[in-house]
C-alpha cells in the first residue's frame, strides 16, 4: 500500500506544432473553452522537463470532465517527431465519448483531424453495440470518438 492518494486527474498533455491549429480544433470543433495561454520560464522548463534549451509556450483547454494541456515547443531546434501507430509501445490517445459519432467526424475534417479507418461497430466490452472512429491530426495527435449504444 502506497503512504499517498491520488486526489484527481489534472490534465492530459500533448506536444503539439502548432498551437493555434490545436486550440482551433479543441474549441471549435469539439467546443472546448480556453482556459489559459502563456509561455514559460524556459529556466524553469529546462529544470521540469529535462530538456537543455527547452523554449515552450503552453495553452490550458477544458472539455467535459477533462482538461487538456498543448504545449508548443519553440526551442531546442533539434526536437523531433514521433511516429507512432495504436499498435507500438508508448502510443497513447484520449478518448471522448459524443452523441453522433457522425457529426464528431464531420466537425474534425475542417481542422485536419482525420479517420484512422471507418466509423464501426464495438463488437465486445463496456461499449458493445456502439460505434467508435480513431482520429488522428497533423501532429499524430489521436482522437478516439465512442457513440455508445442506444
Amino acid at each position: 500500500m502506497s503512504d499517498f492518494q491520488i486526489l484527481a486527474t489534472n490534465h492530459t498533455s500533448f506536444t503539439v506544432s502548432d498551437l493555434d491549429r490545436s486550440i482551433a480544433f479543441f474549441t471549435g470543433a469539439l467546443g472546448f473553452e480556453l482556459l489559459s495561454r502563456a509561455p514559460r520560464d524556459p529556466k524553469a522548463v529546462e529544470v521540469i522537463s529535462g530538456v537543455p534549451g527547452a523554449d515552450i509556450e503552453v495553452a490550458f483547454v477544458q472539455g467535459p470532465g477533462h482538461r487538456i494541456e498543448l504545449i508548443q515547443y519553440h526551442g531546442p531546434a533539434e526536437r523531433g517527431r514521433v511516429e507512432c501507430r495504436p499498435c507500438d509501445a508508448g502510443f497513447a490517445h484520449v478518448a471522448y465519448d459524443v452523441d453522433n459519432v457522425e457529426a464528431a467526424v464531420k466537425a474534425s475534417a475542417p481542422h485536419h483531424v482525420l479517420p484512422l479507418g471507418p466509423i464501426t461497430v464495438i463488437d465486445k466490452g463496456p461499449n458493445a453495440g456502439g460505434k467508435v472512429v480513431y482520429l488522428r491530426d497533423p501532429d499524430g495527435v489521436t482522437i478516439e470518438y465512442i457513440q455508445k449504444p442506444t
